[in-house]
């Protein structure tokens, strides 16, 4: 954690060059020590200005996922995994803010994401098996024997189908 010192040196030199780049690290600083709101305004600041920097998208998407903005964090982590699927920081906040949402099936997929990216991450281990076994539990697969006799009929029914278009073709061309 940045030392009091250090944050108010990176506000100076926000404050002296508002097109510096240390907007990033200095709204970084101020999201871990809980200054979310100015965290948020800092970023937004500075993405005026940098709208590429995706250090401070992800930054921004995860003040605003603690402050429960879940719509805006959701879309701006999103532009940050799009720019690079391989950003962990973004892959997990946006799976985190999916999950807050109520979107488990997509929050699993991202958590899956993040758990190939950091494999030894037991935290991200713990979240995806619970996350499977919820779905599991959710929704309970059917005995095989009765899988196979749905899957039989679906056949049937769409062989019927596919006889009654042949049929309908040939008359067409008669």
């Amino acid at each position: 954690m940045a030392s009091p010192d250090h944050l108010e040196d990176l506000r100076r030199r926000v404050h002296a060059d508002p097109t510096s780049i240390a907007f990033a690290q200095l709204a970084e600083e101020q999201r871990r020590l809980g200054q979310l709101t100015e965290a948020v305004a800092t970023c937004r600041t500075g993405l005026s200005t940098h709208p590429g920097f995706m250090s401070a998208r992800v930054t921004l998407g995860r003040a605003l996922l603690a402050l429960g903005q879940l719509d805006e964090a959701a879309a701006e982590l999103q532009t940050a995994v799009t720019a690079n699927a391989e950003n962990l920081a973004a892959v997990r906040a946006l799976a985190d803010t999916l999950r807050q949402q109520g979107r488990t099936a997509e929050a699993l997929t991202r958590y899956e994401t993040a758990l190939r990216l950091a494999p030894n991450d037991p935290d991200l281990d713990r979240i995806v098996r619970r996350l499977r076994a919820d779905a599991d539990t959710a929704n309970p697969g059917i005995d095989p024997v009765t899988a196979s006799r749905r899957a039989a009929a679906t056949v049937a029914t769409l062989e019927k189908w596919m006889e009654a278009i042949d049929a309908t073709r040939t008359k067409r061309r008669a």
